[in-house]
């Protein structure tokens, strides 16, 4: 995740960059939580299902990729709230901001748009019923896993939205040791979805709830929101601490 402002690509590239890593991230997280999170018993009464640790790991796993494939071109942040709090920790330019986020809602309605073309050729009735359970959009109070209100989704979404994004702020800096930046933010991210799924479905990544919200029904739309202000204030409040608290060296 390089955050270099010399001898970066062109901003549309590292756009296209984000659209593509955002498009992965949502197509193999969402879509492990679809198909594969409450999956039937198999014909040797074995669970196939790979419960809220796969989902966890399918979302942690899928940063480790982008961030290996496409992080030395964009940055690899596929999350408006990790380049919000870039941008807030002076790590990647303001102008550059909106061209990030542009491509990474795009990247993840494409996605779940995708998603949605696979449960079309789904067995009968899949589609539907996947719709009326909310499409793995976020949610709280009643489409909350377990219940929880909106306090418990504001406190979780910021709480782990910040200490997600000042790993991603702390293993990318010049002082962390080379190559290793994927592997930290990674499971960074799967800590923060084991905590956050229960909950509300764990977000961290406004970009990933617009992309099922817009398939998950009127309850969905309704809430998004709320997946939208507070990992984006986690992402700006570990910006600001990252500044504060690990400021960058100075060069010469």
């Amino acid at each position: 995740m390089s955050d270099s402002a010399t001898q970066s690509p062109p901003l549309v590239t590292r756009v296209v960059a984000e659209a593509i890593g955002t498009l992965v991230l949502v197509f193999g997280g969402v879509g492990t939580a679809l198909f594969a999170a409450d999956a039937a018993v198999g014909p040797e009464g074995s669970p196939m299902g790979v419960g809220y640790l796969g989902v966890a790991l399918a979302f942690g796993l899928t940063v480790v990729v982008g961030i290996y494939a496409w992080g030395h071109i964009s940055g690899g942040h596929f999350n408006p709230a990790i380049t919000l709090g870039m941008a807030v920790a002076g790590r990647l330019a303001w102008r550059d901001a909106v061209g990030y986020w542009v491509g990474q809602v795009v990247g993840g309605i494409v996605a779940s748009t995708l998603l949605v073309l696979v449960g079309l050729f789904g067995p009968s009735g899949w589609l539907s019923t996947a719709q009326r359970g909310g499409f793995a959009s976020n949610g709280f109070g009643d489409h909350s896993p377990a219940g929880f209100g909106l306090g418990g989704t504001i406190v979780a979404e910021i709480v782990l939205t910040c200490i997600f994004v000042l790993v991603v702020a702390g293993s990318t800096s010049t002082r962390a040791p080379g190559g290793f930046a994927g592997i930290a933010i990674g499971l960074a991210l799967t800590l923060g979805l084991l905590v956050a799924i229960p909950i509300d479905n764990g977000s961290l990544n406004p970009a990933r709830s617009i992309a099922t919200a817009i398939y998950g029904g009127v309850g969905a739309i309704s809430q998004v929101w709320a997946f939208i202000v507070f990992p984006l204030v986690g992402g700006a409040l570990a910006g600001i601490l990252h500044r504060a608290l690990f400021p960058e060296p100075k060069l010469g």
